[in-house]
């Protein structure tokens, strides 16, 4: 998972799989849309590719890149852990919110007065 966000966090290659979720490309419709030249494109490809983030097939004389959804899966079962907590805390700080909207405003700012003391 480690090489999956160093791949990721190069800002060419996170656009590279982001051009890439519309479907798989040739190199040379990747350079176009990011603005590179070919041979800086096949490199980030490349170390993409090492990382298990795309696949290449070869059409005549064109390279067709993809996305692998595997790496992907992993980093999303990662994120599932946090966004957890996440909920949690949004959860939390909806029933606060709910509270204040109740008029509870005065008895709030009182107890966390209190808990500053």
């Amino acid at each position: 998972m480690l090489g999956t966000f160093r791949a990721l966090a190069e800002p060419n290659r996170f656009q590279i799989v982001e051009l890439l979720l519309d479907g798989p490309r040739p190199v040379g419709d990747l350079a176009q849309k990011l603005g590179l030249r070919q041979p800086q494109v096949s490199q980030h490809l490349r170390v993409l590719s090492e990382a298990g983030l795309v696949d290449v097939r070869v059409d005549a004389q064109r390279r067709i890149y993809g996305l692998r959804p595997e790496p992907l899966r992993e980093l999303e079962g990662w994120l599932d852990r946090y966004r957890r907590l996440w909920e949690d805390n949004f959860q939390r700080l909806d029933a606060v919110l709910g509270e204040l909207k109740a008029g509870g405003l005065n008895s709030h700012r009182k107890k966390v007065h209190k808990k500053r003391r």
